[in-house]
């Protein structure tokens, strides 16, 4: 039987992430808050159901592909690392951040080639020329694992990425919602400031993955003066004997 202890821990956990990365200002907020103005709530909620469907993808093929390799002591090690250091500097970009990028480059080209005409393709297609998702989730993957936030099971990576497209939904609707009905509400001006939220967020965040980092390396550093005092025990008679320039 599977516990729902962990299933549920990893829904929260994607849900709370899910809501918080679609947050800072990008091409889909963007879009939905323009978009939405103009057309219509429902035009709005399509693009970010789009946008959802493309997130909860890279979400998966991150947790189904590469948490396999965080069990290695080394590799997790340098993830969290690598997460610490994304999470930083992510937070200061998002909380320094004072204008809303329109498009990248990738988005462009994927524009280019697919030709969205739909509000969901045009959603799907935004996120699908962001690669720099799947490199977010990947880090997000191996800190959920290092902190036990999810289980390295199917049940909980399955859970987890339910629960990110939970969250990022509920987002998108309350900025589909704002853009067309809220009278002005999520303006842009609007987005920027929840987008200093969501990156004070990640520094916090960033903060307990540095702080897991430091308990590790003084947890490391108290191990290896216990062995170095052991060996020094085991040393002492050994010398008393003659033992040890026999055994070298």
């Amino acid at each position: 039987m599977i516990a729902l202890g962990p299933l549920i821990i990893g829904w929260l956990m994607g849900s709370i992430a899910g809501f918080l990365v679609s947050i800072p200002v990008g091409p889909i907020n963007v879009t939905i808050v323009n978009e939405g103005a103009q057309r219509g709530f429902w035009w709005g909620f399509w693009i970010g159901l789009g946008a959802v469907a493309m997130e909860v993808t890279y979400c998966a093929v991150a947790f189904a592909g590469f948490t396999g390799l965080f069990t290695n002591d080394v590799v997790r090690a340098v993830m969290e690392l690598a997460s610490f250091l994304l999470m930083l500097f992510l937070g200061f970009k998002y909380l320094l951040a004072q204008s809303l990028p329109a498009t990248l480059k990738t988005v462009e080209m994927m524009e280019h080639r697919f030709h969205p005409h739909t509000a969901f393709m045009i959603g799907y297609v935004r996120v699908l020329g962001n690669p720099g998702v799947l490199l977010f989730w990947i880090t997000i993957s191996a800190t959920f694992i290092a902190h036990n936030w999810m289980d390295d099971t199917w049940a909980s990576k399955l859970a987890c990425v339910i629960g990110v497209g939970s969250g990022a939904f509920v987002w998108f609707v309350l900025l589909s919602y704002g853009a067309a009905l809220g009278h002005g509400r999520f303006s842009t001006r609007t987005l920027i400031r929840l987008s200093h939220v969501s990156g004070a967020s990640m520094l916090i965040v960033a903060l307990v993955v540095g702080g897991r980092l430091v308990d590790l390396l003084a947890k490391s550093e108290d191990l290896q003066h216990r062995m170095r005092k052991l060996e020094q025990k085991i040393e002492r008679p050994l010398n008393s004997l003659g033992l040890t320039n026999t055994a070298r």
